[in-house]
């Protein structure tokens, strides 16, 4: 189903599909496509507004009878790390970090099928070979870098090429206010070494050195498992009910909720803030 407002951009419904977060449930998704000279600035004014990037289109929940699934990001000028943190970035202060253009390897798809495998092998992305791999990566209209994590091996510093090892991947979008987490990954052999903790610690580093207010989580599920680690970050910011807020306790945020209480698609896009284009 197709919804839009004058001289805006198109959106459209997706039928609905059973929730990869809660079981029994249902979700659905309101998307539009992310294209054309106009493409930073609708991904910078949605990604505000709850929504997330995939490729070449930008989504949020908009399920029929449920609103668990909120967008979170961290203040950064706020985070203070917590003793645990603080170990995993010591136990992973070796590491060598690497950003580069949106393209895909390799060595990257080796990683990302070797943690699908041992993590998600029962997800949605389970069958993703590397043509899809390669387009999950590479297809994007805006500010993307890919941001390699590499253990260096041998014990030669500097480390010759070829002689570190890829143990992580984020792909990041870099908004004009903050640094977007789209996908990441990492060597699950490694599972002590807490590297997707690791990953969101040294993002909020680097959106504190250049200046970025905000490190976007992704969506966060009360009542999901593998999104509690989200609320572990201290100043934490969730998007509910139309505005960003402190997460406060996170045991009080309820998933259920009346379907006669959730607006209309039609109202849910009328309220959508765009961005302004020249006249």
């Amino acid at each position: 189903m197709r919804h839009s407002l004058p001289h805006a951009p198109q959106f459209y419904v997706t039928a609905p599909q059973p929730c990869p977060y809660l079981h029994g449930r249902a979700e659905r998704k309101l998307f539009t496509a992310l294209a054309g000279d106009s493409a930073n600035e609708l991904n910078n004014a949605l990604s505000r507004q709850g929504f997330r990037r995939s490729q070449n289109v930008l989504y949020r929940p908009s399920c029929e009878s449920c609103v668990a699934c909120m967008s979170a990001r961290i203040r950064v000028s706020e985070f203070q790390p917590s003793r645990t943190q603080r170990r995993v970035a010591r136990r992973n202060a070796h590491l060598r970090r690497l950003a580069t253009s949106a393209w895909a390897t390799e060595e990257q798809y080796e990683l990302f099928r070797a943690y699908l495998d041992q993590r998600h092998a029962d997800g949605g992305m389970a069958d993703m070979d590397i043509f899809e791999f390669a387009a999950m990566i590479e297809e994007t209209p805006v500010r993307t870098r890919v941001i390699e994590y590499r253990a260096h091996e041998g014990g030669q510093m500097p480390p010759a090429p070829g002689s570190d090892r890829l143990v992580a991947v984020c792909l990041t979008d870099v908004l004009d206010d903050g640094l977007s987490l789209v996908y990441s990954f990492y060597d699950p052999a490694l599972e002590e070494q807490s590297l997707g903790t690791h990953i969101i610690l040294d993002h909020i580093e680097l959106a504190r050195s250049a200046g970025l207010p905000f490190v976007y989580l992704g969506y966060w599920v009360p009542g999901s498992r593998k999104m509690d680690y989200k609320a572990r970050f201290s100043a934490l910011e969730i998007y509910k009910g139309g505005v960003w807020q402190p997460i406060g306790d996170p045991a009080q945020h309820s998933s259920d909720i009346h379907p006669l209480s959730i607006d209309p698609i039609v109202e849910q896009v009328a309220r959508i803030t765009l961005p302004q284009t020249g006249g």
